[in-house]
């Protein structure tokens, strides 16, 4: 009898070591939305793989792109009531759930790429990661999501003046909306997923866009103007929701706290490469690239950074951001 017992005996303890060992990897989920071939997917697949290899399997990273689990704003929702781990958004929505994250939204604020580095990978940057805490939203870096730049349908735009009477969708951003108002423009908060239909259909005559979006959004096939006036450096962040961050571990925190560094090494070295390449591809399907004075532009907008002074936290950072060298 107990040879016949045996191989069950053995089948069960294999079952039971093979359930203790998925019980033992946590995976993380991760949502996003932006295209598969973006830098910013890329980078994390990079950062799933690192991952693994850091944990040794014990960490996993499932990333849903494309907008599978809704927008940005849908995605820091499920992260703040801990239905989803991870999210990458725009500074641009992330300023209505943390305030302070406006200041990185403000058009010319930014003297070029490497200035906007040196804040966001500095005590400012931290600052403002650290501030999202207190609304369930753990920052953990910046990537690279160049600078925006206006293109349009019907018309290009070479000044200010000719925003005149446009409609131009900007996310659900204070700060977008009132550059766009202040150069003249009618501002339209529509979301990603459903722009380029809103472009088709007239709803809206242009948009305001980094290179690679605009290219990988095929709305180069609607818009055949883009205008590089580069008014805002607005970079995306990386989330984690606080009710993932309690339930690590310090080494599993350390972990992905590593991965996600070299995830965003990784990926500004690729958007240097896809903003080229995406520029190149646009010219050749059409779309005229316009090069305009930009101090017509950030002229005319100089004065929104005034109302601001009512607000002694914000302008202070206003400040430290401008006098960082």
């Amino acid at each position: 009898m107990r040879f016949r017992t045996l191989p069950y005996f053995l089948l069960f303890f294999s079952i039971f070591i093979s359930c203790n060992r998925i019980e033992k990897t946590k995976t993380i989920k991760l949502a996003h939305g932006l295209d598969v071939n973006h830098s910013v997917h890329k980078a994390m697949v990079k950062m799933g793989a690192d991952l693994k290899e850091l944990s040794g399997g014990k960490l996993r990273l499932e990333i849903y792109p494309s907008q599978q689990l809704g927008t940005e704003r849908q995605c820091l929702e499920l992260l703040q009531i801990g239905s989803l781990d991870m999210t990458k958004v725009s500074v641009g929505v992330l300023e209505n759930f943390a305030p302070k994250m406006k200041v990185l939204g403000l058009p010319f604020l930014f003297r070029d790429r490497a200035h906007a580095f040196k804040v966001l990978d500095g005590p400012v940057g931290r600052q403002l990661l650290e501030d999202g805490e207190k609304y369930w939203l753990k920052g953990l870096g910046y990537y690279d999501a160049g600078s925006r730049s206006f293109y349009t349908k019907d018309r290009p735009i070479n000044s200010p003046d000719d925003l005149d009477g446009l409609k131009i969708r900007v996310m659900e951003s204070v700060t977008a909306i009132d550059m766009v108002e202040s150069l003249g423009g009618s501002p339209t908060p529509i979301s990603w997923g459903e722009l380029y239909t809103s472009l088709q259909q007239g709803v809206v005559d242009g948009a305001e866009n980094n290179p690679p979006s605009f290219y990988l959004s095929r709305h180069y096939e609607v818009c055949k103007y883009y205008t590089l006036d580069e008014h805002t450096v607005l970079p995306d962040v990386l989330l984690a929701g606080t009710h993932l961050w309690k339930r690590l571990s310090l080494k599993e925190k350390e972990w992905l706290t590593q991965a996600v560094d070299k995830s965003i090494v990784y990926q500004r070295k690729l958007w240097l490469q896809s903003e080229e390449e995406a520029l190149n591809a646009v010219q050749e399907a059409g779309v005229k690239i316009i090069r305009p004075d930009k101090t017509l532009f950030s002229e005319k907008i100089k004065g929104n950074y005034e109302q601001y002074r009512n607000n002694e936290e914000l302008y202070r950072l206003i400040q430290e951001i401008q006098q960082t060298q």
